[in-house]
């Protein structure tokens, strides 16, 4: 078993040396639950008592420093109980706090981003990475990507290439959904594609290949976000967030989020029929009943599927979620609804739209277009998109 250091292991055993800086620089950290080394312990913990550096501010991504706030729940400043340092907010209660203020970065001469990412385009942990990336930019001074594994692998790549008109917070660059990038290489690609200008240091991960499963890195899992409990969860992510464009539960609020999928008027057996009819590789699906305890249909008994990968380097999830609300709008139409809410601070946009990316593929799901209709039309760009990213990886 591969022995994965991450940027944060290696930047405790280096020191600031290993991303250019001199000793006693004083840092911001932008971090949350899951900013841990190989033996769990927090990244606040290590550099708090670390004298090589001095760790001042903490800054904190949607769901808060320490995971307690849902999807879309807004986050106050506050003090962090643990280390008694001031902690800015990054997802407040409007667009605008998505992006720190020059005065938010005063007196530092470095800021360290230490997230973990799923490797999915609607993860918005990258989004504020490229926010701090620009008002680092103008308050002048480097940003600190300590790099993790892509938990669901660096090699497959999966899904449409945003399109421009479709960028919200859950898409900001032209990505495909499932981009086989870590944390590090997209701000790499962002800072030199897409017009940031940063002065950008990434502190790479050791031991880690790109075909190389999180479980066989060694490195412990913490759940980067309140419905991330495990790397499977991650794995199936690039399809499930779909459910959250429509009225059915995605099974927030139970024991298997993203995995399960459903809704109080739904027959399971007939969805579960549908899927095994279309023959998806390393998936099989199991009519359950489950009830969430909080967002969709909390308190209600739902109908409907569970997802169970069986091999993950053949399955494709997000082919397997689009196939899915293409059976579940076909066998119940009178039931089944997109999204209208707002999303994301979006208004204008159904939350459908902003997740795939595009305006032709929901009503193709309407219509009831297969599978290999649907894949052939974003085939092209994922070639590009090929091309482009190949520049920026840092890992074999």
């Amino acid at each position: 078993m591969p022995h994965t250091m991450t940027g944060l292991d290696c930047w405790i055993r280096k020191g600031p040396s290993c991303a250019g800086l001199a000793p006693g620089v004083r840092l911001g950290l932008l971090a949350h639950s899951a900013s841990i080394d190989r033996s769990a312990r927090h990244a606040i913990e290590l550099l708090c008592n670390d004298d090589r550096g001095r760790l001042t501010r903490l800054l904190a991504p949607e769901h808060g420093l320490w995971g307690h706030e849902q999807d879309m729940e807004s986050v106050a400043d506050r003090t962090d109980s643990i280390s008694g340092l001031p902690v800015i907010s990054l997802y407040g209660s409007d667009e605008a706090s998505l992006r720190p203020r020059v005065e938010h970065l005063d007196g530092l001469d470095a800021v360290i981003f230490d997230l973990q990412d799923v490797g999915t385009r609607f993860y918005t942990y990258v989004y504020t990475l490229s926010y701090l990336m620009e008002t680092a930019r103008d308050a002048g001074i480097p940003v600190v990507v300590l790099d993790r594994p892509n938990p669901i692998g660096g090699v497959a790549i999966e899904g449409p290439v945003l399109h421009e008109g479709f960028e919200s917070f859950v898409g900001r660059y032209p990505l495909p959904v499932r981009h086989g990038m870590t944390a590090g290489e997209l701000a790499g690609l962002f800072n030199a594609e897409f017009g940031i200008g940063c002065d950008l240091r990434v502190v790479k991960i050791e031991g880690w290949a790109r075909e190389t499963s999180f479980e066989r890195t060694g490195l412990p899992w913490s759940p980067p976000s309140p419905n991330m409990p495990t790397p499977t969860t991650a794995l199936v992510y690039p399809g499930g967030c779909l459910i959250e464009g429509t009225n059915l539960s995605e099974g927030r609020g139970t024991t298997l989020p993203f995995e399960l999928v459903g809704a109080p008027w739904f027959v399971g057996t007939a969805l579960a029929d549908a899927m095994r009819g279309e023959h998806l590789e390393g998936v099989v699906f199991r009519a359950a009943s489950f009830r969430p305890e909080t967002r969709k249909h909390a308190g209600s008994a739902c109908g409907g599927i569970q997802i169970i990968v069986t091999d993950p380097a053949r399955f494709k999830p997000f082919a397997t979620y689009l196939v899915l609300l293409r059976e579940a709008l076909r066998i119940d139409p009178a039931s089944f609804a997109w999204r209208t809410e707002t999303y994301e601070f979006e208004t204008s946009r159904l939350a459908i739209d902003l997740l795939l990316g595009r305006e032709d593929l929901r009503p193709m799901i309407e219509s009831g277009a297969t599978l290999a209709e649907m894949e052939a039309g974003w085939s092209d760009e994922l070639g590009a998109f090929l091309e482009l990213r190949r520049k920026f990886l840092l890992y074999p």
